[in-house]
């Protein structure tokens, strides 16, 4: 360990000591050492038990488990009333989960009957071609959909399946009982065709003809860093994936904001700066490196550039409302008309604030003030902003079905879209104050190690286990 992080590790303790010898906190010690460890000294963000509003906040996110629930298959749909789910929302479930689990929300036996619906589901359920799980599902009927929500394979989402893969690992650490179930679903898995040996990402889309595969680079600064940790966490090298290049920088407010800068026009993809990437990373791994273990504290990130991109997007909003008086929390989310879908930026395809579909389309009066981001943003800084913040959006839901996408930027009204995403990320920040960091560190080996070393156990599915070292030029930073 290095001496200034030793340091910095030991100082709150010393100065816990020295001030209790000199009597500044006999009386009320008890109240006094519980605010020092919810200091900032400690932690990122906010700590500490929920009071009797946020308990409400936390039980109005989960309703819209208990609404959308499917014990058939364990899944939760990700649109109210809607019986369709990625693997990006498997994974919002698993939060969900955990978050009214260790929030007391519901009981014991009841956490174990849905996470067992859900392993279950996930060792069970239909592949893409054999390989890997569909970008979709019915949740009723566990079968693979397409976007029209009928019968059909259509692919796979790398940057989905690596929120899931962070999911499933915080669940078997923090659970060590269901460890076993969740290293057979992920053995299932044929990692060929959606990581190469030097970490780049790739989605699959079945080709026009039915008859073949298309693969192509998959996630932009922010999102593929986030993805490439679940990839990390289960033994895979993440260096194309985990680095920034090739990214620019733009001046917002005199910030710079970086940005990935692969052209549209080539590989098809946007490339939005929002908030929720970053926020799901200082929340589940405090801005550490994935294979970190050391008891650290919350205030000190081990991937300090992570970490610094991310202070800066959340700096950037602040000052944005502090010289413009506008309430900005950016993020992507829903639409109850076309486009359905869009980006909430800070900064995309050449203009600041802008408002884009995935098709790189402008729509500026879709701008929200988006309540998962505004969790998100609560828990994690806490600040006379962020407390402004929640006064904006408290109300942004309904109780008996909860929390609603957001407020509209320019008008003000609800927009009363309910979805999977906006419920897990509450869940998450409140149970991100209670806990800190989501992620424990790193489980000691078990059985999907002890299976995929073992080289009679390889049927070619390319496990980590089973990689060549990278041997790509580390200069070339544009294939990534």
């Amino acid at each position: 360990m290095k001496p200034n992080l030793l340091l910095r590790l030991i100082a709150p303790l010393l100065c816990l000591i020295l001030l209790s010898g000199c009597g500044l906190i006999v009386r009320g010690v008890g109240e006094g050492v519980t605010g020092f460890r919810n200091s900032e000294i400690f932690n990122q963000g906010r700590h500490g038990r929920l009071s009797e509003t946020e308990t409400a906040w936390a039980k109005i996110a989960w309703r819209y488990f208990e609404n959308n629930y499917n014990p058939e298959t364990g899944l939760v749909n990700s649109l109210h009333q809607r019986p369709s789910a990625s693997m990006w929302h498997v994974a919002d479930t698993l939060a969900g989960l955990v978050a009214a689990h260790e929030l007391k929300l519901i009981s014991p036996c009841d956490f174990d009957a849905r996470m067992s619906a859900l392993l279950h589901f996930l060792n069970t359920m239909p592949l893409f071609y054999g390989k890997l799980p569909n970008k979709l599902y019915h949740t009723r009927s566990g079968k693979m959909i397409t976007y029209a929500n009928k019968p059909g394979n259509i692919g796979w989402s790398a940057i989905d399946l690596g929120r899931l893969l962070t999911w499933l690992k915080i669940v078997k650490t923090r659970y060590p009982r269901y460890a076993e179930y969740a290293d057979h679903a992920v053995l299932r898995w044929q990692f060929c065709d959606v990581i190469d040996d030097c970490g780049t990402l790739y989605g699959g889309a079945r080709t026009k003809d039915g008859k073949s595969i298309r693969t192509f680079q998959e996630g932009r600064l922010g999102y593929e860093e986030y993805a490439a940790r679940g990839f990390r966490l289960w033994g895979f090298d993440t260096t194309m994936s985990s680095r920034l290049d090739p990214y620019e920088t733009v001046k917002i407010y005199g910030y710079e904001i970086p940005y990935d800068r692969r052209d549209k026009r080539q590989g098809g993809t946007v490339a939005p700066v929002l908030s929720t990437s970053f926020i799901l990373d200082g929340m589940e791994f405090n801005w550490d490196r994935a294979e970190d273990n050391y008891p650290g504290l919350d205030s000190i990130h081990t991937d300090s550039v992570i970490a610094d991109i991310a202070e800066t997007i959340y700096r950037v909003q602040e000052t944005r409302f502090y010289q413009e008086h506008i309430f900005t929390a950016r993020t992507d989310h829903r639409l109850p008309e076309k486009p359905f879908f869009v980006y909430g930026t800070v900064f995309a395809e050449g203009y600041p604030w802008n408002v884009i579909a995935p098709d790189g389309t402008w729509h500026k009066n879709a701008a929200l003030l988006a309540s998962k981001a505004a969790f998100g943003m609560w828990a994690l800084w806490k600040t006379p902003y962020t407390d402004q913040l929640m006064t904006v959006v408290r109300c942004l839901n309904t109780p008996e079905k909860g929390w609603y996408e957001g407020r509209r930027e320019r008008t003000g009204g609800y927009l009363k879209v309910l979805t999977i995403g906006t419920n897990a990320l509450v869940l998450e920040s409140l149970l991100y104050k209670v806990k800190g960091k989501l992620f424990p560190g790193n489980a000691r080996p078990g059985y999907y190690e002890y299976f995929t070393e073992n080289p009679f156990n390889r049927k070619g599915k390319c496990s980590a286990a089973e990689r060549e070292p990278c041997a790509r030029n580390d200069n070339d930073k544009e294939t990534r």
